[in-house]
């Protein structure tokens, strides 16, 4: 068992028989009173996210949960299949788990897959990926000072907003947290 004072950003917490993932906290010591947790966690299977309260010192129990290197090997139907990087073991992830990483993730990509007792939890995407654009109209002349914007359809078919100069086949990095355009890659 741990206190609250052991929360830590990315803590996984077990409360009410379900596994939550803590995004934010911050420990308050109001001049009156005594002090507490202020957290936001998030559900890992259902993705919602609330706050929590605890006292200052109050019995929480944690999940160990195991992070490890794998790679993104295909999807297959509704699945996805991810091959562990050190034992070679394949394994089948639903989409309901890997969310929105679907989005940034090419086959022989590496991600970090979050086990407890043998389940997936969710996929841990690098901060940013290098994607092509499969697909977007062309800028018009004359629309390159306008610092405005287009839709652009990248490799794994998501659409992010880039620049109104980047072309079909341009390479850019993406933020795999928010889907923002981060700049044009040169190779």
């Amino acid at each position: 068992m741990a206190t609250s004072n052991d929360i830590k950003n990315g803590t996984i917490l077990k409360l009410d028989g379900n596994l939550w993932q803590t995004i934010e906290f911050q420990h308050v010591k109001p001049g009156k009173g005594g002090a507490f947790v202020r957290t936001k966690l998030r559900n890992v299977t259902s993705g919602k996210v609330v706050d929590k309260t605890f006292n200052a010192g109050a019995k929480i129990e944690t999940a160990t949960v195991d992070r490890s290197e794998y790679q993104y090997l295909y999807q297959d139907g509704e699945d996805y299949v991810f091959m562990d990087n050190s034992t070679y073991d394949q394994i089948t992830v639903p989409a309901a788990v890997v969310g929105d990483a679907a989005n940034f993730m090419l086959e022989n990509q590496n991600v970090t897959v979050a086990m407890h007792e043998g389940a997936p939890l969710y996929i841990e995407m690098p901060p940013s990926v290098v994607l092509e654009i499969t697909y977007t109209e062309p800028g018009l002349q004359g629309d390159r000072s306008t610092g405005g914007t287009k839709p652009a359809t990248v490799e794994t078919g998501y659409q992010i907003q880039v620049p109104l100069f980047l072309e079909q086949g341009t390479k850019v990095k993406v933020d795999t947290r928010t889907g923002d355009y981060l700049g044009r890659v040169n190779e």
